[in-house]
């Protein structure tokens, strides 16, 4: 299966070759932070009807599970990669000047 990196993935990608072993103190806290990113912690959330179809329909159309997909927005709004379509369009119109 063929995934498409983002640029981040990319550069990651792109420089791994440059990149050095690391020992005592920082490679704890390295070990300690990937524990901590790997762990999953199960929640209940309660989601209407219409929304939660409206996820899975999503989801099904992206090939992945709605837990999945809600997952990864999540992922994406906490990280400052999730944009609302409509800021980012007045945006746009402010630095095109209309």
């Amino acid at each position: 299966m063929k995934y498409e990196l983002t640029p981040e993935e990319q550069e990651m990608e792109n420089s791994a070759d440059q990149l050095r072993s690391v020992s005592g103190e920082k490679r704890q806290k390295v070990e300690d932070i990937l524990g901590r990113a790997r762990k999953n912690e199960v929640i209940s959330l309660r989601i209407s009807e219409a929304d939660l179809e409206m996820i899975r329909n999503q989801a099904a159309a992206q090939g992945l599970p709605y837990q999945t997909f809600i997952n990864s927005i999540l992922h994406k709004y906490v990280t400052g990669q999730l944009y609302d379509r409509q800021e980012v369009r007045k945006l746009l119109a402010e630095i095109r000047g209309t």
